[in-house]
């Protein structure tokens, strides 16, 4: 989950000065939770990186199902992280996945953790190019400085127009207000493939580069398929003319290796989403879509559980 979409320069100087060694690969606890699309974003920026870096996957949340005593949810029952890993309390101020710990002369140096989903991307971006042999080929943020101002802008519109929304439809009980969320979410995906179209495709930096736009939206893209199952034929994403770029960078990122090796099964992730589907879910998100804010504008106090 994330609250800040911002990557502070220190975050990278801190990469780079870790990984200054080019001949060392940098290691980590990679705490995160199998479910969370807010994790899938760093798990893709490290399979992505797969040989210039090493992680130990760490899961670091967990559900637990309670009644309903309050009438929070109105579902008669409701859904609450029921464990979160004391090493995730410690290393994140909001117990949030990812966080990375940095494994410093063989032990995790905790005081360096980073957390937050996209400057995660950013980090691991950072520290993997600057290690091994420093070959550029798979950035993920430009060195090009347009392109890499233009890619944070995108990052930022993608979170709020195309990822918060899918907790709208999920989460609120009105009708008409799945629909304008649903509406609100195609809409981000037709200016999403509009920008598309302004470079060489399919995917949003030039000739077919994989970069930090397209790894924010992937794990909300590939989980687009449950409102199928929970809302109807008519919240399929639709096949039209102003999705069509949207479409062509689908199906290509899909089939990436380093994209298939992190994605979910997708019937344990049916099953998984129906607290949210149902309304039972108590997480920050949750908590924040419930009370008639985006997800990503959840409050660290008013949304706790």
């Amino acid at each position: 989950q994330d609250k800040s979409q911002s990557t502070t320069t220190s975050i990278i100087i801190m990469a780079t000065q870790q990984a200054a060694s080019k001949s060392i690969i940098p290691k980590f606890r990679y705490l995160s939770a199998w479910f969370c699309p807010f994790a899938h974003r760093a798990t893709l920026a490290l399979e992505h990186h797969q040989g210039r870096v090493e992680y130990e996957w760490v899961e670091a949340l967990g559900w637990e199902r309670r009644n309903d005593d309050e009438n929070v949810t109105g579902a008669g029952h409701e859904w609450w992280y029921h464990w979160k890993a004391d090493e995730l309390k410690r290393a994140c101020p909001g117990a949030l996945v990812p966080t990375l710990i940095p494994i410093v002369n063989g032990k995790p140096d905790e005081s360096k953790s980073v957390y937050e989903s996209i400057p995660v991307i950013d980090y691991i971006d950072a520290v993997a190019n600057s290690s091994v042999d420093g070959s550029k080929d798979k950035l993920l943020v430009s060195e090009d400085p347009f392109l890499a101002a233009r890619a944070r802008v995108w990052t930022e519109k993608v979170n709020r127009e195309c990822c918060s929304t899918y907790y709208g439809v999920l989460v609120r009980k009105e009708e008409d207000e799945r629909k304008e969320h649903f509406a609100n979410l195609i809409k981000g995906l037709e200016n999403f493939s509009t920008q598309l179209k302004e470079t060489s495709g399919p995917t949003f930096l030039p000739d077919g580069q994989l970069g930090s736009v397209d790894l924010t939206l992937l794990p909300w893209a590939y989980r687009y398929y449950v409102f199928k199952e929970y809302r109807g034929e008519e919240y399929v994403i639709p096949e039209t003319k102003e999705l069509e770029a949207y479409h062509e960078w689908y199906d290509h990122v899909m089939n990436l290796d380093s994209v298939k090796r992190t994605l979910p099964d997708k019937d344990r992730y049916l099953d998984h989403i129906s607290k949210y589907a149902d309304g039972s879910a108590r997480s920050k998100v949750a908590n924040a879509v419930r009370r008639g804010v985006a997800a990503h504008e959840f409050d660290d106090d008013k949304d706790e559980y």
